[in-house]
C-alpha cells in the first residue's frame, strides 16, 4: 500500500484575514453530537441511526503569535469575541484558493469565539495566544 508523507504547513483565514504567517498550531475537529437511541430491551447502547440526525459540533483551535499591527492578530481577533465568524483552513496555501483532493479547503461558517486574551506575555518569549472557535457548519471543498 502506498503511503503519503505530509509535512504540516497549513494555511488559514479568520474572517477573511489571512493569519497563516502568525499561526504556529491549528486543530480542526469535525464532530456531531451523540444522540442515544437505546431503548428497553437493547443489550448494548446505540447511538444515531439512519432516521436520527444530530447537530454538528465542530471546533477549531489555533495558536497565533500576538501582533498589534493593522490587519494582524489583535486587530482581527478583538472584535470577534461574542459574535460568529468564518474560518477557512487548508493543508496547503494553494488549497485556500484552489482546493483539490490532496489539498482540501475546510470552511467553518458561523463559529463562535467566546473569549480572547489580548495580552499574554512572558519575559524573553514571543507572545502567543490560543483561541478556540466552537460550533458552526463545516464544509469541505475539493475542487
Amino acid at each position: 500500500m502506498a503511503t503519503t508523507v505530509y509535512l504540516s504547513n497549513p494555511a488559514l483565514t479568520i474572517n477573511a484575514v489571512n493569519l497563516t504567517d502568525q499561526a504556529t498550531e491549528a486543530t480542526l475537529t469535525y464532530a456531531y453530537d451523540q444522540l442515544e437511541t437505546s431503548a428497553f430491551g437493547d443489550v448494548a447502547r446505540k447511538f444515531g441511526a439512519a432516521t436520527v440526525t444530530s447537530l454538528q459540533n465542530s471546533e477549531f483551535e489555533v495558536t497565533l503569535f500576538q501582533s498589534y499591527e493593522a490587519s494582524e492578530t489583535e486587530a482581527t481577533i478583538y472584535s470577534l469575541v461574542g459574535v460568529t465568524c468564518t474560518i477557512t483552513v487548508s493543508p496547503t496555501a494553494a488549497g485556500l484558493t484552489t482546493p483539490t483532493a490532496t489539498a482540501p479547503k475546510y470552511t467553518l461558517t458561523g463559529c463562535y469565539l467566546a473569549s480572547h486574551t489580548p495580552i499574554s506575555a512572558s519575559l524573553g518569549e514571543l507572545s502567543t495566544i490560543t483561541l478556540t472557535f466552537a460550533g458552526g457548519a463545516l464544509t469541505k471543498a475539493v475542487a
